[in-house]
């Protein structure tokens, strides 16, 4: 869809405008688009343009609390983001759309057909205003495309309650107005618009529950109940179903690596073509040691994978010293589907956790990447990203409907039984846990006792990791402090040891201090920790690997960081738009 020309809007050149307060450019004839349905097709395509690119899309939760990287965003560095460096404070999208839907009322296209279009102009519309309440709380609500002299261009912020309630409208105006229910993974349809409301609806209804100092705590079940209901219709109605058709061993990753989106399950994704030379960069990007962060995922994620039989693997005796081939064994399948584990194959050879200028923890993604390594060096993936799937509707039903008081049993074998059974897991699928894991509880959720929520948000943070929900689900559960866990990975029990990381009888890698060793294996990667470096061991000479030990993640105990701040340049502007608290 990133590939559309879109013709016809390139000439009437009504996107020129990027910011509330520059001039938007006149329009040529509205004829041609407006007075047939072809036309609205046409200009539709334009909003698809809002969307994640193949690119973008799996490379979201680039900033979040399980990813090690080579260098950390600035917005978690103390002193580092400021209202001079923010951004994102930009209109042109609104415009675009805002047009669209004060036009399309031509009497020469049935009222039936327009309001489809008008419907995607809305779901949108909310999609855009989500984004932004997200990133600035408080946002103008514009409604029209706005002229040249029109006050409103000057007016200040709207209150979080008005702006939302006007998202709901147009997510319901969607909902009930889209009439495409299928498509082949490159469209919006009335299934998306009903998915979009439900992970709209379940932020909203968690930030006002857990955001205290908002005063719209009484609020928040009218918010869980719309998220439960919408997510409800896509279950009932949709068709969309959880893919397993090739069993637990290989449905969960082939959705993030097959050329043609996985229908069943994935609602959206960001298409690519080779045809079209619209491809993606997932290779190059999570196996370069240059071109992307070099994210590695951290042990204290890791560990709360749960063992197959459904207890947690913390539970076990010795979990904490545990060698990297131990640790991998009867985990939750999707564990071997997002990291490297042992037996993990590139071009047929055994494809250990590079240590060799990639992985800092030794837990490296490979859920986006291709196993070839043709497609390395360069933006040469073929793959389709999710960007909407049946799953996720699952975890917000489930989360909605704890938060409500309301889950049953059969609610949770529906969702999340089901999800864990596809992992593999066999058991605690049936009926709501009702004992509270005291790892998971105590690193992530200390202030949470009820057993059902904590294990939900396990399974929101497995089964969604690495694609763009982590930073979110923390600034509504008001967790942002988890941004600055310490980065730790596998456990390494001495210096200067080779050792078999696979267990196949070839040693892969050995962590030494002072003289690099010598008359190594081939297949032996050697790593530097301790002085000098970042990398180094927990307990000095043994220990869990770690990275970045002294360069430290910052949140703010003001809690600054659940918004961003407004761009310094709007305020000099629009002086009657006001700085968020903190950012002053």
């Amino acid at each position: 869809m990133k590939k559309i020309v879109y013709t016809i809007l390139a000439a009437l050149s009504l996107f020129s405008s990027c910011s509330l307060d520059e001039n938007p450019q006149d329009a040529v004839s509205k004829d041609t688009v407006f007075s047939s349905e072809s036309g609205l097709k046409m200009y539709s395509y334009s909003f698809y343009n809002m969307l994640p690119s193949g690119s973008d899309a799996h490379r979201q939760d680039a900033m979040c609390d399980y990813g090690a990287v080579t260098s950390f965003n600035d917005f978690i560095r103390e002193g580092a983001y400021t209202a001079e460096t923010s951004s994102g404070w930009s209109w042109s999208n609104l415009r675009n759309i805002n047009y669209f839907i004060e036009n399309c009322q031509t009497s020469t296209v049935s009222e039936s057909v327009r309001n489809n279009y008008l419907g995607l102009a809305r779901f949108f519309r909310a999609y855009f205003y989500y984004g932004m309440v997200v990133r600035f709380g408080d946002v103008p609500w514009i409604d029209e495309p706005l002229g040249v002299n029109d006050e409103r261009l000057y007016a200040p912020r709207d209150s979080r309650t008005l702006v939302m309630s006007k998202v709901l409208e147009d997510l319901d105006f969607a909902c009930n107005n889209i009439t495409t229910t299928s498509s082949d993974g490159s469209m919006v349809t009335k299934w998306v618009a009903y998915a979009l409301k439900s992970r709209i609806c379940l932020f909203e209804g968690s930030f006002r529950k857990y955001h205290t100092e908002l005063g719209l705590t009484n609020t928040a079940d009218e918010w869980f109940t719309q998220a439960a209901n919408a997510a409800n219709e896509v279950m009932k109605k949709s068709g969309h179903s959880l893919y397993k058709a090739k069993g637990t061993a290989a449905s969960y990753r082939a959705l993030f690596t097959s050329d043609a989106p996985v229908t069943s399950e994935v609602m959206l994704a960001a298409c690519s073509s080779l045809s079209l030379a619209v491809l993606n960069d997932a290779n190059w990007y999570w196996t370069s040691g240059t071109y992307g962060p070099r994210f590695s995922m951290i042990r204290t994620y890791i560990n709360t994978f749960l063992s197959t039989d459904g207890t947690p693997f913390t539970s076990k005796p010795g979990y904490e010293t545990m060698s990297f081939y131990d640790e991998c064994q009867n985990r939750d399948a999707r564990l071997s589907q997002i990291i490297r584990t042992p037996g993990y194959k590139r071009d047929g050879v055994p494809a250990e956790p590079n240590f060799n200028g990639y992985s800092y923890t030794g837990y490296q993604p490979i859920k986006f990447s291709l196993d070839p390594t043709s497609y390395d060096d360069g933006s040469l993936n073929t793959n389709a990203i999710p960007l909407f799937r049946y799953a996720e509707v699952l975890l917000n039903y489930a989360e909605a409907k704890a938060e409500l008081g309301t889950l049953t049993d059969e609610d949770w074998a529906n969702t999340i039984g089901a999800l864990r059974s596809r992992a593999g897991i066999t058991g605690g699928i049936s009926t709501k846990p009702t004992v509270v894991d005291p790892y998971l509880q105590q690193n992530y959720f200390p202030e949470l006792s009820n057993a059902t929520l904590l294990e939900i948000r396990r399974e929101r943070g497995i089964e969604l990791s690495l694609e763009g929900f982590r930073f979110n689900d923390l600034k509504r559960w008001k967790k942002g402090e988890l941004m600055t866990m310490r980065w730790t990975g596998i456990y390494v029990p001495a210096l200067n040891v080779q050792m078999d990381l696979d267990k196949d009888g070839t040693t892969d890698v050995i962590f030494y201090t002072g003289s690099k060793p010598t008359g190594l294996p081939a297949s032996c990667t050697p790593v530097k920790v301790g002085a000098g470096t970042q990398q180094g061991l927990s307990e000095g000479t043994s220990g869990y690997l770690t990275w970045s030990d002294n360069d430290l993640r910052t949140w703010y105990e003001d809690g600054r960081q659940y918004y961003y701040p407004i761009p310094a340049l709007v305020m000099v502007k629009n002086p009657a738009i006001t700085q968020n608290p903190g950012w002053e």
